[in-house]
């Protein structure tokens, strides 16, 4: 016997065409032939696996779970935790959960959130949280992050920072042998002003790891700007950043940068979905 794990069901066409067949032969006025010469009707039904965001969503779920009614929440931003605010305000809204406050890391996370009803505050008013959950763009085997390709990143690491738990929550295309491995984007978030001046400083920071660092744009070619008010220079590596806590310090110590993507001895818990199911990692 077939066993599926986590398979979506035969598509609605396929079954039409097995509803069919069997309506056809139950019509028949005529006695089937069985003959030797017949050859036996085998229909295959044809399945999909999950998509990537059917992943994100099965790994959203599941760290909904450590969610505890009364509790302070910080929400993360990105693909991945649009689906955790999503579950939340599900939950409130059938009174599964109850008491809750969240502190969004982005205004597109605020907007969310209000519309699910889900109260939300501030650190200003909660500089201690219970739990965070969000996404993350990179996660190494020491459960360190590259996080901010959705441009949230200096919000998400003060929410994060000051939280008791913070659980991450990705697909298993996220995992990376070595942070800046994925060789897509770590950013940096900068001050509008000498932008250029600190791109380049960025760049020649990380020139053996065949760094080169861009200026974010939106499509209309403008730069892309943060919700406060910065810029983001993006760096791309071609081999991975070989001491992510170093790298942190030399690229915090230039004046002008506000904050990076590096999210370095932060995730309590990483909760990994893929092909296989659902794998958590812990601290």
């Amino acid at each position: 016997m077939a066993s599926l794990s986590f398979i979506s069901p035969p598509s609605l066409s396929s079954s039409r065409h097995v509803s069919s067949i069997a309506n056809l032969l139950l019509r028949s006025s005529k006695p089937l032939n069985l003959s030797t010469h017949c050859r036996p009707l085998s229909v295959h039904a044809r399945v999909s696996t999950l998509t990537q965001d059917d992943l994100k969503k099965l790994a959203a779920d599941k760290a909904v779970e450590y969610v505890k009614s009364g509790m302070v929440l910080g929400l993360g931003t990105g693909s991945t935790a649009a689906f955790v605010v999503a579950k939340i305000g599900e939950l409130l809204k059938t009174n599964q959960l109850t008491d809750i406050v969240g502190i969004p890391t982005s205004k597109r996370t605020e907007e969310q959130a209000r519309s699910l009803g889900i109260p939300l505050s501030v650190l200003d008013d909660h500089p201690h949280l219970d739990l965070a959950i969000d996404g993350a763009d990179e996660v190494d085997p020491d459960l360190n992050l590259v996080k901010g390709r959705g441009g949230a990143l200096l919000r998400e690491k003060m929410v994060e920072a000051a939280s008791d738990k913070f659980v991450v929550v990705v697909d298993d295309t996220k995992l990376v042998d070595g942070l800046g491995g994925s060789g897509l984007a770590m950013p940096v978030e900068v001050v509008q002003f000498c932008w250029k001046y600190n791109l380049v400083r960025l760049q020649e920071l990380f020139k053996e790891e065949g760094c080169e660092a861009k200026l974010r744009l939106e499509g209309d070619g403008k730069p892309y700007v943060t919700d406060n008010s910065n810029y983001i220079v993006d760096l791309y590596f071609k081999t991975p950043i070989k001491d992510g806590l170093a790298a942190g310090k030399e690229i915090s110590a230039f004046e002008g940068v506000v904050e990076h993507g590096l999210f370095l001895d932060m995730a309590t818990a990483v909760i990994i979905a893929g092909k296989d199911g659902i794998d958590i990692k812990n601290k």
